[in-house]
């Protein structure tokens, strides 16, 4: 039976610098809260994302981290046991034959970290060490999280910087000075995106150095009340902790440069002069789209000679001028938008070898024009193609 622990013994633990494991509203202890909110945090995503997270290299690398954290949820029996009731998605119906038998030496932390969730102190039952006076004095330093009460305020913030980042107008990079913790800043820890929306009066600790009060939000509905320097230790002691970078100034890219742009290439768009029987039949609607950082006409030069041409002269419908983007990206990023209706023909090379090229697609010029603008003002990422009714329509 578990023990009831008195003031007294409370008292005793205090001085000890032993904390004993709280249970939480509905019998839960914070380990076991926190593993929920985890689950709860893939759940959100199933229901934005309409599927579950996948680990896929065009899937970004929340989609990458919440599909790590579902596999874990799923092989951990313990875990698996505490979700399961909650999980209206049927995420945790996999076969159980395959799934690795759980390790009886996992501790908490160890059990979480491998969730990719955040750790609170130990529980009585881990009396690892005993902390100094100094060591109970740092612990204040890293504030339990609660809910943000008034996160409706933040949360189209990440939604926006999610959309910058799958447009390439931010990025996230490896996080490595404190100076880069300012308020309005963007970073991600432990899997979630987090917010620093306000930074205190800077202060000097018992050992010269400096540090500050935080107000941090994270994408989950939480918020934490951390001081400077336990946000540094939590970016630095995590394999993944990464900075976002602010948004690209002005738009994606534009059709003219400022004084102090660098070019970056061209996006182009071609029809086919192919005699192929599916490009013929569909002449207006099949169009090439592609990237280059040289000049068009040199690119197309010999077009008849290439498969990536499909072996026919091509007429030039359009071109875009890059500037300050990744060229690699942007074209991944206007591929995937027409995955759904890329051009499936096979043809023949100058040595008779099967070839199917790629960046063809079905689809009529003015859609791609449109999309080429909302590349532009960021608000690609709120469409997706309907080949249905041939157009960008809104996500669901």
């Amino acid at each position: 039976m578990a023990k009831t622990f008195t003031d007294e013994d409370d008292a005793l633990l205090a001085e000890l610098g032993v904390e004993p494991e709280i249970k939480r509203s509905g019998g839960r202890t914070a380990r076991e809260e926190r593993i929920i909110a985890g689950f709860e945090e893939v759940q959100r995503f199933v229901d934005e994302k309409g599927h579950a997270p996948r680990h896929s290299e065009d899937g970004g690398i929340f989609e990458r981290l919440y599909a790590v954290r579902l596999d874990r949820l799923r092989e951990q029996a313990e875990c698996r046991e505490l979700c399961l009731p909650l999980d209206r998605q049927g995420l945790l119906q996999a076969s159980l034959s395959h799934l690795t038998a759980p390790d009886e030496d996992l501790d908490d932390d160890a059990l979480l970290a491998e969730l990719g969730i955040e750790a609170e102190a130990p529980a009585i039952t881990e009396l690892r060490h005993v902390r100094s006076s100094a060591e109970r004095k740092a612990a204040d330093e890293v504030a339990n999280r609660e809910a943000c009460a008034d996160f409706d305020k933040f949360k189209p913030l990440f939604e926006q910087v999610q959309r910058e980042l799958d447009t390439g107008m931010r990025e996230t990079r490896p996080f490595e000075l404190k100076a880069e913790i300012e308020k309005g800043r963007f970073f991600i820890v432990g899997g979630q995106k987090a917010y620093v929306a306000v930074k205190g009066e800077l202060m000097l600790t018992d050992q010269g150095r400096t540090d500050a009060r935080l107000r941090v939000i994270f994408d989950n509905g939480t918020e934490s009340n951390m001081l400077m320097r336990s946000l540094q230790r939590a970016l630095n002691k995590d394999d993944a902790g990464r900075r976002i970078t602010d948004p690209v100034a002005g738009p994606l890219f534009s059709d003219e440069a400022a004084t102090e742009d660098q070019a970056s290439g061209t996006i182009y768009v071609l029809r086919s002069k192919s005699d192929h029987p599916m490009v013929a039949a569909n002449r207006d609607l099949v169009h090439k789209i592609g990237v280059t950082s040289n000049d068009v006409q040199q690119r197309i030069r010999g077009a008849h000679l290439q498969t990536t041409f499909l072996m026919a002269d091509v007429e030039l419908v359009a071109t875009y001028k890059l500037y300050n983007i990744s060229r690699s990206k942007l074209e991944t990023l206007i591929h995937r938008i027409f995955g759904a209706v890329r051009l499936d023909v096979q043809i023949q090379d100058r040595f008779g070898r099967p070839v199917v090229p790629e960046e063809w697609f079905m689809v009529p010029f003015f859609v791609i024009d449109e999309a080429v603008e909302r590349i532009k003002d960021g608000t690609i990422t709120n469409y997706v193609y309907d080949p249905q009714v041939a157009r960008l329509v809104e996500r669901p």
